[in-house]
């Protein structure tokens, strides 16, 4: 019989365990590859744009004979309408070490942490922009389990869609060429974006559709793994550039497309599907062999333009302290 398991308060420097216990314990292939950009995501505690301090997260570690046997991973809402919103980011459990109500421990002193964050409830729920997940996948069934036997509630249901980018032929790899020159011809330009379109691109997905997508995209321009592509009108008289669209990917995880927006004005011209197929070519180029498009709202769109198929589907759900 495994000794009782004590708990304490997960530190930066056992971050390198957390991340080897999430390869071992995160049961799905593609979580389980990404252990590493997960837990980073979910730990970062910089400052937001325009916040008074820094992001904060909370974590807890169970420990067992002195081996991580599960970690639980927390924060506070970084946007929206409620700042007393606790976020369950992440809980995993040992695969050797689960059926003995680790989970639900780490999950109830998660609550109490947040809590004394100033939490007055707490959801399982992607958190933008340092979200992994939109929420429980349905094939961690155990997790599910677990926040129901905790008093959660459904709050809703969302998915994710991929993208594949296994062969040359897929049709989310599709030439972009012709497009790009009917674009031109109307006096639009389809590139890449630089640091220093970083300003424009934030201002543009802030005003035009809030929410996150605004850091989203900070974190994609730049970064190792990430990329944004976006398209621009030069008035035909001179002036400044009219930012019409932009595709992002690699903020949340590698192997992730999203944000993208196109502008009200600008629908209709074909900008959204040459902008995500730009992105899909950049992460075929990168070695992934799929992407994930994450936290989906036009299904046909994306169906339409990158052949991709709904494959993910997560349950969201809220528990009052």
């Amino acid at each position: 019989m495994s000794a009782e398991p004590s708990f304490t308060e997960l530190t930066d420097d056992q971050l390198p365990a957390v991340v080897e216990l999430c390869r071992a314990a995160l049961d799905l292939p593609e979580d389980s590859a990404e252990a590493a950009e997960i837990v980073a995501r979910l730990r970062d505690d910089s400052a937001l744009p325009g916040a008074a301090g820094p992001r904060r997260t909370v974590g807890v570690a169970a420990w067992q004979q002195g081996l991580l046997a599960g970690v639980a991973l927390g924060s506070m809402a970084d946007r929206g309408p409620d700042p007393t919103a606790g976020h369950l980011d992440l809980v995993a459990v040992r695969p050797d070490r689960r059926r003995q109500g680790i989970g639900r421990a780490l999950v109830t002193r998660l609550e109490q942490a947040l809590g004394g964050l100033g939490a007055t409830r707490v959801r399982v729920a992607g958190n933008p922009p340092h979200y992994v997940w939109p929420g429980i996948d349905v094939r961690y069934t155990p997790a599910i389990c677990t926040v129901l036997a905790l008093g959660y509630a459904p709050e809703g249901t969302a998915w994710n869609m991929t993208a594949d980018l296994s062969t040359e032929s897929s049709p989310a790899l599709r030439s972009t060429e012709a497009a790009e020159r009917r674009l031109a011809e109307q006096g639009v330009t389809v590139r890449r974006a630089e640091p220093a379109d970083l300003e424009l691109l934030t201002g543009f997905a802030r005003s035009t559709f809030g929410g996150s997508w605004d850091v989203e995209v900070l974190h994609s321009v730049g970064r190792q793994g990430a990329g944004c592509h976006l398209a621009v009108r030069t008035p035909a008289g001179g002036g400044a550039p009219e930012l019409l669209g932009f595709a992002a990917y690699g903020s949340s995880r590698p192997s992730w497309f999203g944000p993208m927006g196109t502008a009200p004005a600008a629908q209709g011209l074909g900008i959204g599907g040459v902008l995500l197929r730009r992105c899909l070519r950049d992460q075929r180029a990168a070695g992934h062999l799929r992407a994930e498009i994450g936290w989906v709202g036009p299904v046909p769109f994306y169906a339409g333009s990158a052949g991709a198929r709904i494959e993910r589907v997560f349950f969201l759900y809220a528990k009052q302290l």
